[in-house]
């Protein structure tokens, strides 16, 4: 007996060790000390040593740190805290000046004057207005897939640059000199300072840029820092290390002198690391909020994060309203989020989240808007046959394309349980990729169905709501009704509130109670350990996650 009880427990620690092994926790990976060497967790615990040091994980690698091509939540995090563009969000998630120290605007609203404080590249070069006109300039140069927010934001020839009728050159943004940005608008609007402290407005460095060629970006070394801290190492699918940057232009707010991000995607392990004190902060999958119920490191937040169903419509099926309607109602939601979940998600029946944005008069617009396409399971079968009868066939076996985390994985899972369970002749395959692959497999239309996360860029509903314009890089779907293109022009160029608010709540309308081109299903919830030690860390609702600026170890 006393044999068969050691066994497990040698194979446990060989297993514990391979798996630090394996996410690269070694001293090859630590910081460089005068003391002894130490795993990352526990150098801010060393009696006498006052290094602040975070040590954290992220559930994928960075894709691409080229602020022109980025387009996700891992990206956007290093990105905000590496680099610096005009303004950035506050501890309040306000927008603050940055690299600008003074904001001029004309008495039309039209042209935005920027001069930019004395700051620089971590290779010692100065941030100058012309590393802003050439890195905005260089979106559409390079299409990159935010090049739509340069038309949120209303300047000048964005639209027509997209529209191919204009030359990226045309872009309404222009430096004067070294120290002057002049910004040109379509027309006054008044996110402009919320947008700009979104990645794809950050600066970059011409010639640095022009140097690395193809290779900008990829590594450690091919990326500059104007920020509070700097990338200093990155392990691909393994992890990356930012060091505080001492030439940063407020380097005296930063406390932090390191911070650790280790590529962590199995949740099991992350909660093993975080017990052994290895990491500070992990994640929970939805398997492990129960075990940490009553821990008081726990945090159960509720996100502005929404995840829903896309829906490629080229498909001989899908592309049928009916069907997708259908798709809709036969899934209860209340039952991923209440048993499969449990981390703080909610049922969702529209495209802006609760608790988001609120009319002029302080309304919700979720609750302004209500459930759309609800319905019950009898009512979806008769759509789903109807649909069927439509398009020619009499039954549907699809595939959905899904990221390999765990969530997502047994939402899939639930998904087709219910799909197939509520409609009788649906059969749903499974296609689980990597996070980035399953991007890429979008951004292709090459899918039937694919099970995707939006977080908001900025805080106002377009941010959900122009993703469905025509030709857009975030449709990833190929649909288009005219109509939600008009509207969401229209809402762009209107400065009355109220009236801006109604075409708001009209283009979820288009987009759901008319065309069911979508199927949302939860807001994101989060459950996370953190240690209690860590203070100032501020998580964002829109735009990049966390921003460790402001953070100390106690």
């Amino acid at each position: 007996m006393k044999n068969r009880k050691i066994l497990p427990f040698i194979l446990f620690v060989l297993m514990l060790s391979t798996i630090l092994a394996g996410c690269n926790f070694n001293s090859a990976n630590e910081p460089d000390t005068d003391t002894e060497t130490e795993t990352p967790g526990e150098q801010t615990e060393t009696p006498g040593d006052s290094k602040q040091v975070l040590n954290i994980s992220a559930g994928a690698d960075i894709p691409t740190l080229d602020s022109t091509q980025a387009h996700d939540f891992v990206a956007f995090d290093v990105l905000n805290n590496t680099t610096e563009g005009l303004y950035r969000q506050d501890q309040n998630h306000q927008p603050e000046l940055a690299l600008a120290e003074k904001h001029d605007v004309s008495d039309d609203g039209i042209v935005h004057t920027f001069t930019i404080r004395d700051a620089v590249w971590s290779n010692g070069e100065a941030v100058t207005a012309h590393d802003f006109e050439f890195a905005w300039k260089r979106v559409f140069e390079t299409a990159g897939p935010y090049s739509f927010i340069f038309v949120t934001a209303n300047l000048k020839n964005a639209e027509a640059i997209m529209n191919e009728e204009a030359e990226a050159a045309d872009l309404g943004v222009k430096a004067i000199d070294d120290k002057t940005l002049e910004v040109t608008l379509e027309a006054p609007n008044p996110l402009l300072e919320t947008l700009l402290t979104f990645a794809t407005f950050l600066p970059q460095n011409q010639k640095f840029v022009e140097e690395q060629g193809d290779q900008y970006a990829l590594e450690a070394e091919n990326i500059l820092a104007n920020g509070p801290f700097k990338l200093v190492e990155w392990k691909q699918e393994q992890s990356w290390k930012l060091e505080k940057n001492p030439e940063y232009w407020d380097a005296a707010s930063v406390k932090l002198d390191e911070v650790n991000v280790y590529v962590v995607k199995d949740p099991a392990t992350g909660a093993n690391l975080f017990e052994s004190n290895t990491i500070d902060r992990v994640t929970l999958s939805t398997s492990l909020v129960d075990q940490y119920s009553g821990s008081e490191e726990l945090q159960i937040n509720k996100q502005a994060g929404i995840v829903f169903l896309r829906f490629n419509h080229n498909h001989p099926v899908l592309s049928n309203e009916n069907v997708r309607r259908a798709v809709g109602m036969a899934i209860d939601r209340a039952g991923l989020t209440d048993v499969i979940l449990k981390d703080g998600s909610t049922p969702l029946y529209g495209v802006v989240p609760e608790g988001f944005y609120y009319s002029p008069d302080g309304k919700d617009y979720r609750e302004l808007n209500g459930d759309i396409n609800t319905g019950t399971i009898e009512e979806a079968q008769a759509l789903f046959e109807q649909g069927l009868s439509e398009a020619g066939v009499e039954d549907l076996t699809v595939s959905i394309n899904i990221a390999d985390s765990e969530e997502m994985k047994k939402t899939a899972e639930y998904l087709q349980a219910q799909l197939q369970d509520n409609l009788p002749g649906f059969t749903l395959e499974l296609k689980a990729v990597p996070f980035a692959q399953r991007l890429e497999i979008e951004k292709a239309v090459d899918y039937d169905l694919s099970l995707s996360t939006w977080g908001p860029d900025y805080s106002d509903p377009m941010t959900y709501l122009d993703m469905w314009l025509k030709g857009g890089s975030a449709n990833r779907m190929d649909y288009h009704n005219p109509d939600l293109d008009a509207l969401v022009n229209e809402a762009r160029a209107e400065t009355d509130k109220d009236a801006r608010f109604e075409m708001l709540l009209g283009i979820e309308k288009i987009l759901l109670e008319e065309d069911a081109a979508i199927v949302p299903l939860y807001q994101s919830g989060e459950a996370v350990l953190q240690r209690s030690k860590i203070k100032g860390l501020v998580q964002h609702p829109s735009g990049a996650d966390l921003t460790y600026k402001w953070v100390t170890i106690e």
